[in-house]
């Protein structure tokens, strides 16, 4: 990392080239629209960090979502702080910065935003140990326990979140979405893509998402060398314990419609009988519909 100061000043936006495999998206959302008419009225507050390359142009570090905000505001410039970070610094300095800057960042970003920065820090490790001397302590912090020191999170589910880079894209935004879990998606990640591929095309025919149980059964199967599309079909098939979504009614709702002299052992019997009433009711009206 240099150590030079960072020079600061106005750059055509044309000749910014985003971080290569940024793994933060930049999605034209409300926040977007807002963070445009912020830069429009009152400029970029906090500048960008981007380094020179060889051919006169420059790579964002951080400021990808004011670049987008200038474009958006038609604004053809964006104030920089120009510094001379090698590869492995940049990484580190787009992958902290955004995760500081950041609020509700989605899993799948985590995953590959933790991948980039602990490859990094191995990078750097390398490098330390190549050029330290050998007679010298040996005591540099591991690479995943500076991650997570860096992060907050545990070393375990660092490595749970870059599992998720080996999931196919539709599993990993089911992932985002909230509609499959962690433990579920890191199981699944060590299967290979047409199985994964196998399981997507279950969920869309299905609307039916696996648990935990069942993807540790499938990885089982997989590494046995066993599992086929059959197999994962009946897998996912079996009914989990908490598959039955519960009906919650607000009870004085309810009250006020029954028969106040109703017993309460008859309530279920009741309920069901006006509920087959009242369908039967709404398929008269659709068959006088369609004729």
């Amino acid at each position: 990392m240099n150590s030079e100061p960072m020079e600061i000043k106005d750059i055509d936006l044309t000749l910014i080239d985003d971080f290569p495999n940024h793994p933060f998206k930049v999605n034209d959302d409300e926040e977007m629209l807002e963070l445009a008419d912020s830069v429009a009225n009152n400029g970029v507050l906090l500048p960008a960090l981007v380094r020179p390359k060889e051919n006169g142009r420059f790579e964002m570090i951080s400021g990808h979502r004011r670049k987008r905000a200038s474009e958006m505001a038609n604004i053809p410039t964006i104030k920089c702080m120009v510094c001379n970070y090698d590869d492995d610094t940049a990484a580190i300095v787009m992958v902290d910065t955004n995760l500081q800057q950041r609020k509700n960042i989605p899993p799948s970003e985590k995953a590959f935003a933790y991948q980039i920065k602990l490859e990094a820090l191995k990078h750097q490790g390398k490098k330390m140990i190549l050029t330290s001397d050998p007679l010298g302590p040996k005591s540099e912090m591991r690479s995943n326990e500076q991650l997570s020191q860096d992060t907050g999170e545990s070393v375990t589910q660092i490595k749970r979140y870059i599992r998720l880079t080996n999931l196919v894209p539709e599993l990993l935004e089911f992932v985002d979405e909230g509609k499959i879990g962690m433990r579920p998606a890191v199981e699944m990640s060590y299967l290979d893509e047409d199985t994964q591929r196998d399981i997507v095309d279950f969920i869309d025919e299905n609307e039916c998402f696996p648990s935990h149980a069942q993807t540790i059964q499938l990885r089982k199967m997989f590494n046995d060398g066993i599992l086929d599309t059959k197999k994962i079909v009946e897998i996912l098939s079996e009914e989990k314990g908490n598959q039955h979504e519960k009906l919650v009614f607000r009870g004085d709702r309810v009250r006020k419609l029954l028969p106040k002299t109703l017993p309460a052992e008859k309530t279920e019997e009741y309920v069901c009988k006006a509920l087959e009433h009242y369908n039967r009711f709404l398929q008269r009206q659709r068959n006088r519909d369609e004729r």
